[in-house]
């Protein structure tokens, strides 16, 4: 007999606290497992393509293992170095651009050319405050960066936890399977296959949009010769990730920087307007249809939500657990609105319960 639901609501909330507070206490310890984790869930769909095509799972794993080793060193020593002179040479230049930008609101606006205009002052202003703000955080995710994935959770923890979980992914999730309550296994299933398509058509989807148009921002911005142009289409790609951001962001920087680096020379500018207006035109009518769907149902004001609430509470931890919990969280709610539309307190009395 099943337990009654205010007994079984217990449990649960029981064991989501408990969750939580793990999650707070052991945010730094478990770092390279969440990594593991998230490494191997993204690549079982690729390790089962090779199992179909006739290799067993280990050999499988294997390949994708050399695979991984052989594109993260190649980054390593190719495009990482490369971004991270172009956004240290990006801080350093602000304060070239912006008196770029007092000279040409100078020439039009002389007034501004008054040491105690507003304008000027607060342009001043933010060219400091850019350069000050953008060397301290470009620092403290260095630092970060060093402190949390250090060379022996990058080079051995993280590898062996992912190999290992994506060597054992099937069997973990039919141990987990068969740990189900009998009562509610089917419910569950279908929650976790509406979880798992919710992960996959944003997480593994989203995230090869994001690639994809890093890549394509970048090349053409570099072959446009714009300044900064791979490090603008690295940030574009990235903050793809949250609708619209992306490409509202690297499109000033990219449009701004052009301004002062063509000025004159309009047709390089427009080129530059017209690299990340194609690069909606195919995100929206080719990348995101193809790879993520339309029924994906993280709403972008829900995602921003979770990553700047997660990532405030648990820090680099939170920000990479924040989707998922995100997407079961929306997937138990659209569950309990439908359960809700099912009920009395919905629908009301029908005709057969009026006295």
């Amino acid at each position: 007999m099943a337990l009654p639901v205010r007994e079984q609501m217990k449990y649960w909330g029981v064991a989501a606290a408990v969750f939580f507070v793990l999650l707070w206490l052991l945010s730094d310890v478990i770092l390279p497992f969440v990594l593991g984790a998230a490494i191997a869930y993204l690549l079982d769909p690729v390790a089962d393509r090779l199992e179909r095509l006739g290799l067993s799972r280990a050999l499988a794993t294997g390949v994708i293992t050399a695979l991984s080793i052989l594109i993260f060193v190649l980054l390593a020593l190719l495009i990482i170095p490369t971004l991270v002179d172009q956004a240290t040479g990006l801080i350093e230049a602000a304060p070239q651009i912006a008196t770029n930008l007092q000279s040409f609101f100078t020439e039009r606006f002389p007034d501004i050319g008054d040491a105690n205009s507003t304008v000027r002052q607060s342009l001043v202003s933010l060219a400091e405050t850019f350069q000050a703000r953008g060397a301290e955080l470009l620092n403290r995710v260095i630092a970060s960066f060093s402190g949390i994935v250090n060379a022996i959770v990058l080079f051995v923890i993280v590898p062996v936890v992912a190999f290992y979980l994506l060597l054992d992914w099937d069997n973990i999730v039919a141990r987990v399977d068969a740990l189900l309550p009998r009562d509610h296994a089917p419910t569950i299933r279908r929650l976790a296959k509406e979880i798992d398509r919710t992960l996959a058509g944003f997480v593994r989807g989203q995230g090869t949009v994001c690639l994809l148009l890093g890549i394509y921002y970048a090349v053409l911005l570099a072959i446009v010769g714009l300044q900064f142009g791979l490090v603008i289409g690295f940030i574009a790609g990235a903050l793809t990730f949250i609708p619209y951001v992306g490409a509202l962001v690297g499109g000033l920087l990219a449009i701004g920087l052009a301004l002062f680096q063509f000025w004159g020379d309009w047709w390089w500018i427009v080129a530059v307007w017209a690299i990340f207006q194609s690069g909606q035109f195919i995100e929206g009518n080719i990348l995101t249809p193809k790879l993520v769907g339309s029924s994906v149902g993280l709403h972008p004001v829900w995602l921003i939500f979770a990553l700047s609430a997660f990532g405030a509470l648990f820090g680099f931890v939170g920000l990479l657990v924040a989707v998922p919990v995100a997407a079961v969280l929306g997937v138990l709610a659209r569950f309990g609105a439908e359960k809700y539309r099912e009920s009395r307190l919905y629908q009301g009395l029908d005709e057969t319960d009026v006295d």
